[in-house]
C-alpha cells in the first residue's frame, strides 16, 4: 500500500513537471499564431472597408444606368412619336403629290401637244439646216484644199524651173574657174578663191533638201536632179568635196558648229545630225569651210 502511495505521488509530481514544460511551449508557438490573427484581423478590416466603397460605387454605377435606361425609353417614346408624325406628313405629301401629278398629265394632255410637236419640228429643221452647213463646209474645205494643193504644185514646178537656171548658171561659172586655173602656170603658187565654191556648195544642199521633200512626180524634177549631179561631178573636177555628215552619229570632236535639239522619238543619250545649215567644204583634203549642223538629242 505504501509502495503505491509513493508511486502514485511520483507519477503526479512528473505530470506536473511535463505540464509545465508543455504550457510554456504551447504558449511560445501561440504567440505568433496570435499576432498573425491579429494581422488577418487588421486586413480583413482594410478589406471590408474597401469592400463598402466598392459597393458604394456599384450603387452610384446602378443609379445611373437607371437613369440612362430611363432617358433611352423616353427617346425611343419621342421617336416613336416623330415616326408616327412623319408617316402622317408623308402620307398627306402623296396625296397632295399625286393630285398634283394628275392635274399636270391632265394640262398636258390637254394644252402642250402642239407645243412637243412644235420643239420636235424645231428640232428636225435644226438637224437639216446643220446638215446642208456641214456638207457646204465640207464641200469648201474639200476645194480650198484642192486649191492649196494645186497652189503648191504650180510653186513647186516654178522653183523646180528656177533652181535648174541657177544649175546652170553655177555649172557655167564652175566651168569658168576652172578654164582659168587651168591658164595658172603650175609653179605660179597664188592664193585662190573659194568664194564661187562655197556658195555652189551651200546651192547644192539647199536644192538637194527641197528635192527630197517634193512629189517625185513633180515636172522637171528629173531634169533638176540630172543637173545637180552635172554639178557636183563638177565640184568634185575642181577639187572641191562634201563630206557626207546628214543622219551620221554626232562626235563632239568633229570641227563643225552644232546646234543641240532635245528629239523624244531618238534612244536616250543618242546624238544624231539631222539637218545641215552649212555644209563641210574641202579643198584637195583640206577643210576650208566647217559645217553648221544641227543635231537631235534623244531624251
Amino acid at each position: 500500500m505504501k509502495k503505491q502511495l509513493i508511486s502514485a505521488l511520483f507519477l503526479l509530481s512528473c505530470f506536473d513537471a511535463f505540464a509545465q514544460v508543455t504550457k510554456e511551449d504551447i504558449g511560445k508557438e501561440i504567440k505568433p499564431l496570435t499576432e498573425k490573427v491579429k494581422s488577418l484581423q487588421s486586413e480583413n478590416n482594410k478589406l471590408k472597408i474597401e469592400i463598402s466603397s466598392i459597393n458604394s460605387k456599384i450603387a452610384t454605377v446602378n443609379q445611373k444606368l437607371d437613369t440612362l435606361n430611363k432617358k433611352v425609353q423616353s427617346n425611343i417614346s419621342d421617336i416613336q412619336k416623330t415616326n408616327s408624325e412623319l408617316n402622317g406628313k408623308i402620307t398627306n405629301s402623296e396625296t397632295t403629290t399625286n393630285q398634283k401629278f394628275t392635274q399636270v398629265d391632265n394640262s398636258l394632255s390637254k394644252n402642250s401637244l402642239w407645243s412637243i410637236i412644235g420643239i420636235l419640228g424645231a428640232i428636225i429643221v435644226s438637224g437639216l439646216v446643220y446638215w446642208l452647213v456641214s456638207k457646204r463646209q465640207t464641200t469648201d474645205k474639200t476645194d480650198v484644199e484642192a486649191q492649196i494643193s494645186k497652189t503648191k504644185k504650180t510653186l513647186e514646178e516654178e522653183g523646180v524651173k528656177l533652181d535648174t537656171k541657177l544649175t546652170e548658171v553655177l555649172e557655167t561659172q564652175l566651168k569658168l574657174v576652172q578654164e582659168e586655173r587651168a591658164k595658172i602656170p603650175a609653179n605660179k603658187s597664188e592664193e585662190i578663191d573659194h568664194s564661187l565654191a562655197l556658195k555652189v556648195a551651200d546651192e547644192i544642199v539647199r536644192i538637194n533638201k527641197n528635192l527630197s521633200n517634193m512629189d517625185t512626180n513633180t515636172k522637171g524634177l528629173k531634169q533638176l536632179s540630172a543637173s545637180v549631179k552635172r554639178i557636183e561631178d563638177n565640184f568634185a573636177a575642181n577639187g572641191y568635196d562634201m563630206p557626207e555628215i546628214l543622219n551620221k552619229p554626232f562626235d563632239p570632236r568633229m570641227k563643225m558648229v552644232a546646234n543641240m535639239v532635245e528629239d523624244e522619238n531618238l534612244e536616250k543619250g543618242s546624238e544624231v545630225i539631222t539637218k545641215i545649215i552649212k555644209p563641210q567644204v574641202n579643198f584637195k583634203g583640206v577643210m576650208i569651210q566647217s559645217a553648221q549642223v544641227e543635231v537631235s538629242v534623244g531624251q
